[in-house]
């Protein structure tokens, strides 16, 4: 080779940006569309109505470190089914707690000392749900119901977030016309049964945290 020559300089290799498909695209721009939404006062029936119909699911399992209980959401009772439903879906109840147990009357789950709980609220949004309670369904024993809000509330509108479940044996019907009564355990009472004889402070709060999570079974 002469020393005027220059030896073959090696090709550049050509780096070509592979656009993502039609489909990745729109999975992302649902995914953020979803991260966007929050549920208000406003929006929250119009949105569980549709929610209702799409999701007809109404089996839920409650895991907990003392054993399952599994319920059945009234269908009668749309509005508070789908809401339920949805937060299974959302994974909000997980890591939530029995957070306040009565003795011989109710123990009341999904909320928490924790961060991650409030957090999660924030992200789904700030809603009530008005009260269902002309259905007939009855505060039995091992009914599942839902509490009202602690706000100034004359008309009774419940806290999405939380729930309780009747414990006492011969039923609370005092409460029947005030909450919702929206399903019912079909597995798991003697659970409840213990929970619900749990040491607990003075606020009713279970000295060890029972923690739970849900999932739909069929």
């Amino acid at each position: 080779m002469g020393c005027n020559q220059q030896p073959n300089s090696p090709k550049k290799a050509q780096i070509t940006k592979k656009e993502p498909s039609k489909s990745v695209l729109v999975k992302k721009e649902k995914e953020k569309s979803e991260a966007r939404f929050q549920l208000t006062d406003k929006n929250a029936i119009p949105f569980f109505n549709q929610y209702a119909k799409d999701n007809p699911e109404n089996n839920v399992r409650i895991i907990t470190s003392y054993g399952n209980i599994d319920i059945e959401l009234y269908k009668n009772t749309p509005y508070h089914r789908a809401n339920f439903v949805y937060l299974t879906k959302q994974k909000y109840f997980d890591g939530t707690f029995f957070h306040r147990i009565v003795k011989d009357f109710i123990i009341q789950g999904g909320n928490s000392d924790r961060k991650s709980t409030s957090q999660k609220r924030r992200r789904i949004g700030k809603y009530l749900l008005p009260p269902d309670t002309q259905k007939g369904n009855q505060h039995h024993r091992g009914v599942i119901s839902m509490p009202s809000s602690e706000i100034d509330n004359p008309h009774k509108l419940a806290s999405p977030y939380e729930f309780f479940i009747i414990q006492k044996k011969d039923g609370a019907y005092h409460l029947d016309g005030n909450y919702t009564a929206f399903g019912k355990v079909t597995s798991g009472m003697h659970i409840v049964d213990k929970i619900a004889h749990l040491p607990a402070d003075r606020r009713e709060w279970p000295i060890d945290n029972v923690v739970i999570k849900t999932e739909l079974i069929e």
